[in-house]
């Protein structure tokens, strides 16, 4: 028996079964700056100059080749190389090109320590909002700008030192290398605070100090447990001192990698972290074994000394969790607008509608609070006392709230693409990696939480810095007024147990007190209904009937809707 087929009568077309319809095309390239609560705030707080910078640079954040550097960064994790092929400890990590080329464009544009070189009122808040569209490429390299920027302040505590290197550290030429640090066109610095017995406690640190025949200069034994970014050039470093013939106890010091006379510092990188996110950065566990160190600040003082860095830091944790914020929600905005499920784009779903909307109150809120932060510490280092308060306490608060905002916000978002977010290649799993390490850097949710009421307790001038701001939108709704007067009452009886419920109640008054002043009232009036009127549910998308969405999504979607 013979089994025939019978043929086609016409060929079929190849790859019929791979057309591809009802996908988006590729968002990249964008303008990362095309968001009117980021343009807004820059202008009230006094770098509207800089505008045409930020632009400037939103539209490269945004860009084909800037979005390739971040993908590849991630991508060609560092390796670490603790020894030449001779024998020799060298204690270096490489980096993939497209690191350097995501920080050769940071420093340049002022990202790093910019800022406290520019005597233009605004320059910090430049800064942020330059920091909030170029965070739209990844958060990695962020971190060694961020701690550069951050050591500036605590040089400055012992000003030979900052002599030295603070015209540097506040370059803008990015110079990658371990060499002698005066004889390069710019650094970068670092911090090694943790240690693995004590964490964010870091009074128990066991690392030591001991004073040489040099007045100021001591050698360090020791192991930290999570010090980022090792290739930078300093290191701010906390450590005990024996308190023979002085003061002791744990101080602060300065740590350059190569020394004055062209050696090496003992600094052996032990590991690098393999961490959830943030796989573009290394992170490392360096040991200290007769480590040259320069005391900065006063012995025993050392926590004092370091406090502004972690100031520093932390609102560039609350201005990189916006970020990421805002980049996500840009993302889900474009997913929805072009893919169409049931006979209608998502975007026009009523139930869709309402899921982005309430992700465009957050990330508005999240940004309007980092321009906020960022205008009080412009003016605080410029000498505003009334700012230095409200900075003290606000930005604690924020970097408790947004922070833990962030992850929920980025989940949400990535399933706005449902299993297109899914894919690696979309670059939604990355970003979801990177969001909760926002609320552990530079102190986790209690640690922030608890500087809150360690500020109430000590610094009673906060507490009245914080209320003078929520007076200022005073009558302007009564939801938001009924929560001014309830926290007010609440502050007396405030305990440990029941800190995050305060700070969080100081967060969302603070941001609609913002949204109120200066929101449109679509997205001022839903924030309060919600946030503060208790007329929301447990998930984003659950804003209610009466919320004006499409003022909320007109405003937040780049090219409207």
């Amino acid at each position: 028996m013979t089994l025939t087929v019978a043929q086609p009568q016409s060929p079929v077309p190849a790859h019929t079964t791979h057309d591809v319809t009802n996908q988006p095309p590729p968002l990249t390239p964008y303008d990362a700056s095309e968001d009117a609560a980021l343009l807004e705030g820059l202008r009230r707080e006094g770098a509207g100059w800089a505008e045409a910078d930020v632009r400037r640079l939103g539209l490269r954040a945004g860009g084909s080749e800037a979005q390739e550097w971040a993908e590849l960064a991630n991508r060609h994790e560092p390796v670490l190389r603790t020894h030449d092929r001779y024998g020799h400890r060298v204690d270096e990590v490489d980096f993939h090109p497209s690191w350097h080329a995501l920080l050769r464009v940071a420093v340049a544009e002022g990202l790093a320590g910019a800022p406290w070189a520019d005597g233009r009122p605004g320059a910090h808040v430049a800064r942020t909002a330059g920091g909030l569209v170029w965070g739209h490429t990844e958060a990695g390299h962020g971190c060694p700008t961020s701690m550069t920027y951050a050591a500036v302040p605590v040089l400055r505590r012992r000003p030979e030192l900052a002599a030295v290197y603070e015209p540097l550290l506040t370059g803008r030429e990015y110079d990658p290398g371990l060499r002698v640090p005066t004889g390069k066109r710019g650094l970068l610095a670092g911090m090694g605070m943790t240690e693995k017995q004590g964490g964010s406690d870091v009074r128990t640190n066991t690392t030591t100090a001991t004073p040489t025949a040099e007045p100021g200069v001591y050698t360090l034994r020791g192991h930290k447990w999570f010090t980022s970014a090792p290739m930078c050039d300093v290191f701010l470093v906390l450590a005990q001192v024996s308190p023979r013939g002085g003061a002791g106890g744990l101080s602060c010091f300065l740590v350059p990698r190569v020394l004055p006379d062209g050696t090496r510092n003992p600094f052996r990188v032990q590991r690098l972290k393999d961490k959830l996110g943030n796989r573009s950065n290394a992170s490392s566990e360096p040991e200290f074994d007769g480590t040259v160190a320069w005391l900065v600040g006063p012995e025993g003082e050392g926590v004092k000394t370091i406090i502004e860095m972690v100031n520093c830091t932390r609102l560039d944790c609350v201005m990189m969790s916006a970020a990421l914020m805002r980049r996500t929600l840009v993302e889900a905005g474009h997913h929805v607008r072009h893919r169409s499920a049931f006979g209608a784009r998502l975007l026009d779903q009523p139930l869709m509608r309402n899921v982005l909307a309430d992700l465009a109150l957050e990330s508005e809120a999240a940004t309007t609070l980092t321009l906020r932060l960022a205008g009080a510490a412009d003016r605080a280092v410029r000498g505003d006392g009334g700012e230095r308060a409200f900075r003290r306490i606000a930005t604690a608060v924020g970097k408790y709230w947004v922070t833990k905002r962030g992850p929920a916000f980025t989940a949400e978002a990535l399933e706005c693409l449902g299993g297109n977010g899914y894919v690696e290649e979309s670059g939604m799993p990355r970003h979801y990696r990177e969001a909760p390490l926002l609320s552990i850097w530079e102190g986790s949710g209690n640690v922030n939480a608890l500087d809150v009421l360690r500020a109430l307790t000590r610094e009673p001038a906060t507490a009245e810095a914080l209320f003078d701001e929520l007076s200022l939108a005073r009558g302007a709704d009564a939801r938001l007024d009924a929560a001014v007067t309830r926290l007010r009452s609440r502050l007396g009886e405030a305990t440990q147990a029941g800190a995050r419920r305060l700070v969080e109640q100081m967060a969302l008054v603070l941001q609609a007190s913002l949204l109120v002043r200066h929101a449109p009232a679509a997205v001022a009036d839903a924030f309060c209904a919600t946030r503060l009127g208790g007329d929301w549910g447990y998930a984003f998308g659950t804003l209610p009937d009466g919320a004006d969405l499409d003022g909320i999504l007109e405003r937040a979607l780049p090219g409207g809707l």
